[in-house]
């Protein structure tokens, strides 16, 4: 069965995008192989990911450095659940985080948007028992 096995996010630096993932938001640094001089295959996930994981990617071409921190628009783009809301969001702000809002209450979940080290948005989410029952992600 096909799953989605990695997301690309386009960074300014591989270590300083690998110190954010990994000290700010707890991923675990899955990979970071050279594959030239100026390229590497650097793959990040949060703690116990089964499926999906984020593939660092450093800009090479003046387009791709233009979309560093805006590659959805604005929008949201990517959405890191937890099973444990209040803990994770208290150690992120702890680690540097910027969260643009209090968390809040939907009828999915607990939500709050933060930016990663570029501006993306991303949505910190806990689901309750009754979206993870209808099978939302």
């Amino acid at each position: 069965m096909p799953h989605l096995g990695l997301v690309t996010v386009v960074v300014r630096d591989y270590d300083e995008a690998i110190a954010f993932y990994r000290d700010a938001l707890g991923f675990d640094l899955l990979e970071d192989t050279r594959i030239d001089s100026e390229k590497r295959w650097v793959v990040v996930a949060p703690p116990g990911a089964r499926e999906t994981a984020v593939l660092l990617a450093r800009a090479a071409t003046g387009d791709q450095e233009a979309r560093i921190g805006d590659q959805t628009g604005g929008r949201v783009g990517w959405f890191l659940n937890t099973d444990a809301f209040e803990r994770d969001y208290e150690r992120m702000r702890a680690a540097g985080v910027t969260f643009e809002e209090a968390p809040r209450r939907e009828p999915y979940g607990t939500v709050a948007v933060f930016r990663d080290l570029y501006g993306n948005r991303w949505d910190l989410i806990q689901l309750n028992a009754r979206a993870r029952q209808d099978g939302m992600l």
